[in-house]
């Protein structure tokens, strides 16, 4: 014989579906713009350019077409351009796991906070700054025109970001786990190679995310940045070499 629910729990029941519903339409209404434009970049890839001139605008190509990807891999360097990116951005972030997880448990374990807050001024310092520096640098190397500018310079901002958020992360993990492998007679490094380092491996993957996120983004603004100063430059260039007319007299 099947009780009959209350009248508290159909309530709360309503209330739950209520608030996933809720839920659920919030995040559609937050992220449909951005799919909407990820789905009209895919037609406009898939239809020729009597569709992409057609008014009303075609959603759906009939019939789609593969010539425009055809023509990007014929008459450009896209693979050569995407393994490159592929080598700084994995390399970068590579080297950064490698110094930065460490880096972030020793000052952690070590409750380091000036430490960490000069680690957090590099990451604040704009960019820019870093532009000529680093480029007399590259130039007097001798490594200008080959990836290993690039790749440093993604250092400079994946590495602070790893150590930061990897330090309020070892911060976060209850250090009983790490006394109770000390006692056990782990040393040190292997306390963090089996116990602090498993758990973090979600602090790792948040640090990986956001470095990548910012690698494309603070250098895609930088090089936006230089385009308008040198536009300024030039601007300013062509107003100093204008020449002057004489005055005729009245």
């Amino acid at each position: 014989m099947s009780v009959p629910a209350r009248p508290s729990e159909l309530a709360w029941l309503a209330r739950r579906v209520a608030s996933r519903l809720a839920f659920g339409f919030a995040v559609f209404v937050i992220v449909s713009p951005a799919i909407l434009v990820m789905l009209w970049m895919l037609s406009l890839s898939l239809k020729n350019e009597v569709d992409n001139m057609a008014y009303p605008p075609v959603f759906i190509p009939s019939p789609p077409t593969l010539a425009n990807f055809e023509a990007v891999f014929e008459n450009s360097n896209l693979m050569r351009y995407l393994v490159n990116s592929l080598l700084v951005t994995g390399g970068a972030t590579l080297v950064a796991i490698l110094v930065g997880v460490p880096a972030g448990y020793g000052i952690a374990k070590a409750s380091a906070h000036r430490t960490a807050i000069c680690i957090l001024i590099a990451r604040i310092t704009p960019a820019l700054s870093y532009l000529i520096p680093l480029y007399m640098m590259f130039q007097m190397l001798g490594l200008t025109g080959s990836l290993w500018p690039i790749f440093i310079t993604h250092l400079v901002i994946t590495i602070p970001i790893f150590v930061y958020v990897m330090i309020g992360f070892f911060e976060s993990l209850p250090p009983d786990l790490e006394e109770a492998a000390l006692i056990d007679g782990c040393t040190l490094w292997q306390a963090f190679r089996h116990v602090a380092l498993p758990l973090a491996r979600p602090g790792i993957v948040v640090a990986m995310i956001l470095s990548t996120i910012f690698e494309g983004y603070v250098w895609t603004g930088l090089a936006a940045t230089g385009a308008v100063l040198a536009m300024l430059g030039l601007l300013v260039a062509l107003r100093a070499r204008k020449p002057k007319l004489p005055r005729i007299p009245a």
